[in-house]
């Protein structure tokens, strides 16, 4: 079993960005990490190792503060990620994912620039409905895309909540998608390569190093600047997952 130290490098560095991202906002990492290691390493070793440091990630942001986590929330997105994962792999063997991963990029896109363009003091609450729609949708993105992140957003960030009650609800929503992606991707065999392991023992420390630095971020930055961060990132996914369906 082959190590390269230029590897590691840049993958860990990768890890440090994507993972500082991840901790300010409670997604996002994945459109760091996933494209920039796909340059040169095989995707199912890229979604294997990451979904591993992703892993931890969401145990250190979703457990570091749950008393902030809104239980009625959370527990309105779990059955509905649930279901979402399970049709998800359902459907990952089979599913055409050009245009389905377009038709989501472009709907992440104009909420994010709704979101930018909207007059300062409209912070509108949306219905507790909408959490069917968002907790599918994350829960079967995560598993098809590894982009679970951007419907638990969208919904969260219209229901009124501090940011520490966001930062956590959405945390705990995560965790769940993640840990369930984990198990799919043993089932599927991606975790069997001992490379992969191998090379988590760096990667892994490096995310948690970005968890640390992004929480020194989080605590000085306002409910509004945390919303627009994540507006930012929503458009950010939306343009990746477009370019990713056209190229």
């Amino acid at each position: 079993m082959a190590i390269d130290a230029g590897e590691i490098a840049a993958l860990a560095g990768a890890a440090f960005v994507g993972s500082v991202i991840f901790g300010i906002t409670g997604f996002g990492s994945a459109l760091i990490t996933v494209p920039f290691a796909s340059h040169f390493m095989p995707l199912t070793f890229v979604l294997a190792l990451f979904v591993l440091m992703d892993l931890a990630n969401a145990f250190r942001i979703g457990f570091e503060n749950p008393k902030n986590a809104v239980r009625a929330e959370w527990t309105r997105l779990i059955p509905t990620i649930l279901v979402g994962n399970a049709v998800g792999l359902t459907l990952l063997v089979n599913l055409p994912r050009g245009i389905a991963t377009f038709a989501l990029g472009l709907f992440v896109l104009a909420f994010a620039l709704h979101s930018l363009l909207r007059r300062p003091g409209d912070d509108r609450v949306v219905h507790p409905r909408w959490v069917y729609v968002a907790g599918f949708a994350g829960g079967l993105t995560s598993t098809l895309f590894g982009a679970g992140g951007p419907p638990y957003a969208m919904y969260l960030s219209h229901r009124g909540l501090s940011k520490e009650q966001y930062r956590a609800t959405l945390g705990l929503a995560t965790l769940t998608s993640i840990s369930i992606r984990t198990v799919a991707f043993f089932g599927m065999g991606f975790l069997l390569d001992l490379k992969v392991w191998a090379y988590a023992a760096f990667v892994i420390p490096a995310g948690l190093l970005g968890i640390w630095a992004a929480g020194h971020v989080f605590r000085r930055i306002s409910r509004e600047g945390l919303m627009r961060v994540v507006a930012f990132m929503l458009l950010a996914s939306g343009a990746s997952l477009v370019l990713r369906a056209l190229l």
